[in-house]
């Protein structure tokens, strides 16, 4: 019979710590969720403004945050903020902050796009109907772009929730690393414990976006 490592998850409290990691992963992943998707509506907004000087600061802030790997991201606000700044954040309150400013930059990217990938005809055919700016917007406009907008959302979510896998490199003790915890404590015990500890990683990454994934088919099929 083939050993996949898997005993190890069953000493102890091991399987345990490995679901309080992820909840720790979700944690970190829905509350800058919660920040940056409003944040994001708000800068996808402006970033469709006449405004050149507003467009070219945004256009600036999204190109850093894209070209910036999300682990230097975490590296210069965890480890450069205590050093320049003297603040003494934790490693969570830097996870949040670099994630929050990352889902912010792409969901106002999502936003952006969304609202200009609206026809011209459509202000146009509201304002011949006598409809006022405010009624353009709510009743033909932003219909129109919730709903090319909610599966990528959905999609953005989907990938902050496993990105947040890169929080193990500043301390944080989430999923990933209470798993390299356990493979390093019963390395001598079980030598295959790296893989049937990581195929439990990988299930419970599965199973926690999933369903996420499933609403996104689901509001598309619906909105088709």
């Amino acid at each position: 019979m083939l050993d996949l490592g898997l005993d190890v998850l069953f000493k102890g409290s091991n399987m345990l710590r490995l679901l309080q990691g992820l909840w720790v992963a979700m944690q970190i992943s829905l509350v800058s969720i919660a920040i940056s998707m409003p944040l994001g509506v708000l800068c996808g907004g402006l970033m469709t403004m006449k405004n050149k000087l507003v467009r070219f600061i945004f256009r600036v802030y999204l190109e850093i945050i894209r070209i910036m790997p999300q682990l230097v991201l975490l590296f210069i606000v965890y480890f450069g903020s205590t050093r320049v700044f003297g603040w003494n954040l934790s490693g969570e309150t830097a996870s949040v902050i670099v994630f929050v400013l990352w889902g912010t930059a792409e969901m106002g990217d999502l936003v952006r796009g969304a609202l200009i990938s609206i026809p011209k005809h459509q202000y146009e055919s509201s304002e011949a109907l006598g409809l006022s700016k405010l009624q353009t917007y709510r009743y033909i406009i932003i219909p129109q772009t919730v709903r090319r907008l909610i599966p990528l959302a959905i999609n953005l979510i989907t990938r902050m929730i496993k990105t947040t896998s890169l929080v193990l490199m500043i301390g944080v003790v989430e999923m990933l690393k209470v798993a390299q915890q356990i493979i390093e404590t019963n390395r001598m015990t079980s030598p295959n414990a790296a893989f049937g500890v990581f195929l439990v990683v990988f299930i419970l990454y599965f199973l926690a976006c999933w369903p996420i994934s499933m609403l996104a088919k689901y509001l598309e099929k619906r909105w088709r």
